[in-house]
């Protein structure tokens, strides 16, 4: 069964041009090392919710919005050398993780295994 890492994080609305570009980015450079799939998603329909909701879990303030994405791999030990690669791209050298268009202290995530297909 496929492994997945996925992704919460909260984005300024006005900087979402600069992390679609990052995006596009990401995802050439995952399915170039060979990741299966890889997705950039916007919220379209999240409540705040009274106990537990996306915008809850990254602290969203007004004027940002909410991206869940997610890569699939083979295995977890195909992403693991597929990051392994991603993290060597010499397009990622110039990233500066105080520069990056989101607040990356209120990132959620984590790898998981399929268990339904």
């Amino acid at each position: 069964m496929e492994y997945v890492d996925g992704f919460l994080i909260a984005v300024p609305k006005k900087k979402l041009t600069a992390y679609k570009k990052m995006a596009k980015l990401g995802s050439k450079v995952w399915r170039e090392h060979g990741a299966l799939d890889y997705r950039e998603c916007v919220a379209d329909d999240v409540s705040w919710g009274k106990r537990t909701s996306f915008p809850r879990a990254v602290k969203r303030k007004p004027n940002e919005t909410v991206i869940f994405s997610y890569i699939t791999y083979k295995s977890r030990a195909h992403r693991d050398a597929v990051n392994k690669k991603c993290m060597k791209d010499k397009r990622f050298a110039n990233m500066d993780p105080k520069k990056m268009p989101f607040d990356m202290k209120r990132m959620i995530f984590g790898g998981f295994k399929t268990i339904v297909d």
